[in-house]
């Protein structure tokens, strides 16, 4: 054929035009294939008669075989010219040879490339969601950043028009009572208003307040509420209002006198307490000093038993009306100068009885503070009776603090392992044992107030009435607060109330 050069060689033959090579192999088929077809067969002297050549087969890429002997072997390309002969003028077939490498090389790299697209398209939509994720996030912030400032915005605009609104709107929620409450304000001499103690929206002051007997005063403790407050802080000074005042009347609790609410700033009244909070009266009585003011700075171990009896009177009332108190301490317990003893410092029990017990936020120093509430349970009248043992000590040592040699961060473990204070030098084992017996680890195996009251009473019939208890130390209050953990500013003030 024209432009062809033959060049053929057994067992394998090349055929080779201009630039173009096919190369054919015997190991293409089964059989040991031929170029040509036909009687004229000039390289196939030494083969035998020819056997029957099967069907053709088709192939991948579009190349046809049929596998046989040799000279009937034949397998067409396509593209190629089908009309190639030998030199004896007989038609060739010409068989191209795929090798595996040929087959096994572009599939793994077209499935490697394919894999790698994946990959990339993959990363690719992970880094749009998390772009877009970050993107929504600070959307989100900055309009709750917006939210926040508008409505602080807002609070503030409310706190600054509060005062406009009229206090009976306030009260329309509240009890009625309340205003049966309400003392008139030119009953009270604001002008000789004496400062106790100042809150970040209140006020605690030393009034005179005009009796019913005509021309005569009695001296009374303002709580003010001022009027650049939100609305919920008003509803919790008159939520405390109402607390105190469904509390009732007991002798051995802070008594609510009244309150003035037809505007601000708001007061709740409460009774002026002569002698001031119960810590202090101990620490005077530790100085030089026999009387004061015409009254007699000192304690006997009687006396103590008698305040003892009134606080615990105070409790068993609480626990008749299903409450506690949560932060028994001679801080809070208020002295007359008939040494007639005044619970107080409600705001733990306010807490408790309007958001449950579980809710409670005020913090009281860890020392006087009973085991099951360092384990975070709710307060309890129990946990109030093992509070009561330490102002006992509180009482009996003149104002020690409790577990001096103890760092407040260290109180839980000392008392997990069943640690209770030593007994004091003044104290006698009568006392001692009521105070143990306050300090049982298991709150079940402590006494009830009503016990506990009769416990004391049967004590003080042994007690000494003469002999004035003694402490030659005095107390420096930053130490003292230090010691116990108690907040400085509390013990700054001379009441407490609420």
């Amino acid at each position: 054929t024209r432009g062809w050069k033959w060049r053929c060689s057994r067992p394998g033959v090349s055929l080779r035009r201009d630039r173009r090579v096919l190369a054919v192999s015997s190991s293409v088929v089964s059989a040991r294939p031929s170029f040509q077809r036909g009687r004229s067969r000039p390289w196939a002297a030494a083969e035998r008669a020819p056997q029957r050549a099967p069907a053709a087969v088709l192939l991948g890429h579009g190349l046809r075989c049929r596998p046989g002997p040799l000279p009937a072997a034949w397998c067409l390309v396509p593209g190629l010219p089908q009309n190639i002969s030998t030199p004896g003028g007989q038609r060739a077939g010409v068989v191209r040879e795929y090798q595996t490498e040929v087959i096994v090389v572009p599939a793994l790299l077209v499935g490697f490339f394919v894999i790698l697209l994946t990959v990339i398209l993959w990363l690719h939509c992970r880094g749009l969601r998390t772009r877009t994720k970050r993107e929504e996030s600070s959307s989100s912030g900055q309009q709750a950043s917006n939210k926040n400032q508008q409505e602080s915005s807002s609070q503030e605009n409310r706190c600054i028009q509060l005062s406009e609104i009229p206090t009976e709107i306030l009260l329309s929620s509240e009890s009625l009572t309340l205003k049966e409450l309400q003392i008139p304000r030119e009953k009270l001499s604001l002008g000789s208003l004496q400062i106790v103690k100042h809150g970040r929206n209140w006020s605690i002051y030393r009034a005179k307040l005009e009796t019913e007997n005509s021309g005569k005063t009695k001296s009374v403790i303002l709580k003010a509420l001022q009027d650049l407050v939100s609305l919920q802080e008003v509803k919790d000074f008159l939520g405390r209002i109402k607390f105190h005042q469904n509390l009732g009347y007991h002798e051995n609790l802070v008594e609510l006198v009244g309150c003035c609410v037809d505007r601000f700033p708001l007061y709740m009244i409460m009774e002026d307490v002569s002698l001031g909070d119960l810590l202090k009266f101990l620490w005077t009585c530790r100085k030089d000093v026999m009387t004061m003011d015409n009254f007699p700075y000192d304690l006997t171990e009687r006396q103590v038993y008698e305040i003892g009896q009134q606080v615990a009177a105070a409790l068993a009332y609480l626990e008749q009306k299903k409450l506690f108190h949560g932060d028994i301490a001679a801080r809070n317990v208020l002295l007359h100068h008939n040494f007639t003893a005044k619970l107080c410092g409600f705001g733990l029990a306010y807490e408790a009885h309007t958001y449950g017990a579980s809710s409670v936020t005020e913090m009281v120093p860890v020392k006087w503070q009973a085991p099951e509430r360092l384990l975070k349970n709710p307060p309890s009248i129990k946990a109030d009776i093992w509070s009561f043992g330490i102002l006992l000590y509180e009482m009996i040592t003149l104002g020690d603090p409790p577990y001096p040699e103890v760092q407040p961060s260290d109180i839980l473990p000392y008392l997990q392992r069943r640690n209770v204070m030593k007994q004091p030098s003044n104290c006698q084992q009568a006392m001692y044992s009521i105070m143990k017996s306050c300090w049982q680890w298991n709150a079940t195996d402590r006494p009830s107030p009503s016990d506990l009251i009769q416990s004391l009473q049967t004590a003080m019939k042994t007690s000494n009435d003469q002999r004035v208890l003694q402490v030659p130390e005095l107390v420096v209050p930053e130490l003292y607060a230090d010691v116990t953990g108690v907040a400085m500013d509390s013990l700054l003030s001379d009441y407490t109330v609420l």
